[in-house]
């Protein structure tokens, strides 16, 4: 075989492992197109070509071996001098790209080390729905979580810092600590405190975010929308509407948002559609509309989930006559 033809051995190892530049690809053609010969010659490398990876080929491609075998294979019909010329040039080529693969490997396997170690980091408390969780953090902060809520702190919590994140409610009793501000976190807002109690919710499937203040003081900042933080006092709310994204600071006369801890559940004019959310967190149990006119009823009333199941709560809107259910299957209707 000639230096050239050795050279279009290299031409097609290139453009059976990676393609070519439409240069080379364009001389490759060209050769192709001068004869039947050269175009048996090409069916005949490609097919030594693909047994060759697929004895190279385990469980992952190398194409070194791949390239290697073919070499091996194809060198009893090249000369010594025109082999050596094209295999250190096509050898480059290959063994810059597994250095790629080595390195885009070798990265994956960070990154993936890195997050398996920041999973194992955290810690996750979840108050399953219909039921409560309650708990004490490393610094003694007293926490209760509401039914379909969810917690996660680190593993370093009051060593480094006071930081949780929180989907759902919750009311916290923190411990004063004035080095390490005491910081809970949600898709919405970020609220930081030294020491004091607040009830906090943001329930990912409702449109609003309410944060009370029951003693101290808390800086709260808005996640959705930039504004100066927002700071309250004892018997203050934030408010804030998540398509609005702007923080609301509201006077409250009574502690009757906490009375869900107590299992209490207090509808004062609640729309239908949001009185069916808290009812299947407390409940455990889906609920479903007929039509976005039943939806927007209100629910006056207040009952107690340690006393009362669902069906007698749905007994008693279904007296009212505004308002009837029905159970099919799982799910109960409200029409």
């Amino acid at each position: 075989m000639t230096e050239k033809e050795f050279d279009i051995d290299g031409l097609i190892a290139e453009y059976l492992s990676n393609g070519l530049e439409p240069e080379r690809r364009a001389e490759l053609d060209a050769w192709l197109a001068q004869s039947e010969e050269n175009r048996r010659y090409f069916l005949q490398r490609e097919e030594i070509w693909f047994s060759a990876i697929s004895e190279a080929e385990g469980k992952r491609y190398d194409a070194g071996k791949a390239f290697e075998l073919f070499r091996q294979r194809v060198k009893t019909h090249t000369p010594q001098k025109a082999k050596k010329r094209s295999l250190i040039r096509t050898c480059l080529r290959y063994a810059a790209v597994a250095a790629v693969l080595c390195l885009v490997v070798y990265s994956a396997y960070r990154q993936g080390a890195q997050d398996l170690k920041d999973q194992l980091a955290q810690i996750v408390v979840e108050a399953p729905l219909g039921s409560q969780t309650r708990m004490r953090l490393p610094d003694s902060t007293l926490v209760v979580l509401n039914a379909g809520s969810r917690m996660v702190y680190g593993q370093d919590f009051g060593v480094e810092n006071r930081r949780v994140s929180l989907e759902g409610e919750g009311y916290f009793e923190v411990t004063r600590n004035a080095e390490k501000p005491f910081r809970v976190s949600s898709p919405s807002v970020t609220l930081t405190v030294l020491g004091t109690k607040f009830n906090f919710r943001d329930y990912s499937q409702e449109d609003e975010v309410i944060v009370s203040l029951r003693e101290g003081r808390v800086a709260l900042e808005n996640l959705l929308h930039e504004e100066e933080p927002l700071a309250l006092m004892p018997s203050e709310r934030m408010v804030m509407y998540k398509h609005e994204g702007r923080m609301k600071r509201e006077r409250m006369e009574t502690d009757a948002y906490l009375k869900w801890m107590d299992g209490k559940l207090i509808f004062n004019g609640l729309p239908l559609e949001k009185v069916v959310q808290v009812l299947e967190r407390s409940y455990g149990q889906t609920i479903r509309l007929e039509n976005d006119t039943v939806g927007r009823m209100r629910l006056f009333g207040k009952f107690d989930r340690n006393e009362q199941g669902l069906k007698e709560i749905l007994e008693i809107m279904q007296a009212t006559g505004k308002v009837r259910y029905c159970v099919q299957k799982d799910s109960v209707i409200l029409y």
